[in-house]
């Protein structure tokens, strides 16, 4: 298999809204399996990882790159719950850009699973962890035919953005940024252009921005000026925001598709090949 294929585990922001008036967009926090040819990479570890790792149990021993925007709960809860750790065969490589030098992702999310606040150690895990620390700006080459790309986010705390290139197609990632208001990021321009597809933060909507100014997220409209500036082929809609249920983002659909018609908005379930 030499294709790209995106299995779309968690698709919302800041905190998990599970429910009936989020079934049909999904209620899990941030995570996503890519699929090139062989290789498994993941981004993000929000709750949706739980529902990955009941996907790939059953299967051969795991061999996967985590890649973490960055370590805020939402991005990261799910970590404790992922199934594959607890086991003696697997091998997982976490890679965090937005930590160093100042901090390891190790400690931090050593940090994250410590008594009083989960009785599961890091170091009683039985899988084969490797922690990768880079830099936001670095190139990563977790194997010999994928490249991927990286660039610092505009968010408290930081975050990364990622470009997947592999076998002639690009993925990107950017999520958990905050747009600026006189100008278009020349740095998440620069990575995603020309690109296949661009999954970004759109938490907010037009009308809600003005009032959540500074807290770190973008809109889908800035994200499909980017998409439309940078040449992309296609937009998709994410992170979305906790308290939008699904009617909310039928209405977002709408409004993105009268602008960028090939635009779709992410939900849980959803598969995606460029």
């Amino acid at each position: 298999m030499n294709n790209i294929e995106i299995d779309f585990w968690g698709v919302r922001g800041s905190v998990p809204s599970p429910g009936p008036k989020t079934a049909k967009y999904g209620g899990n926090t941030s995570c996503l399996e890519v699929r090139c040819g062989e290789n498994l990479l993941i981004f993000d570890a929000g709750t949706g990882i739980k529902e990955l790792a009941a996907d790939i149990t059953f299967g051969e021993p795991l061999n996967a790159d985590l890649f973490l925007s960055h370590t805020h709960l939402d991005h990261v809860c799910g970590l404790p719950f992922f199934e594959p750790l607890f086991r003696g065969d697997t091998k997982l490589r976490i890679w965090g850009g937005h930590l160093s030098p100042d901090r390891k992702i190790y400690d931090v999310l050593q940090s994250l699973m410590r008594d009083p606040l989960w009785p599961v150690q890091l170091e009683d895990m039985q899988a084969d962890i490797t922690f990768c620390d880079f830099l936001a700006g670095d190139v990563l080459r977790p194997t010999i035919d994928i490249t991927i790309k990286t660039v610092a986010l505009n968010h408290p705390n930081g975050a990364t953005g990622y470009r997947i290139n592999y076998k002639n197609k690009s993925i990107c990632y950017i999520t958990d940024t905050e747009h600026f208001a006189d100008r278009i990021d020349q740095d998440i321009l620069q990575l995603i252009s020309n690109s296949d597809i661009l999954i970004y933060d759109s938490t907010y909507t037009p009308e809600d921005y003005p009032n959540r100014v500074g807290w770190g997220h973008s809109t889908w409209n800035e994200g499909v000026k980017l998409a439309i500036t940078g040449n992309v082929k296609k937009f998709v809609v994410f992170h979305h925001n906790p308290d939008h249920s699904d009617v909310e983002m039928d209405l977002i659909a709408k409004e993105v598709a009268k602008v960028m018609p090939n635009a779709v908005v992410a939900r849980e379930g959803m598969k995606l090949c460029p």
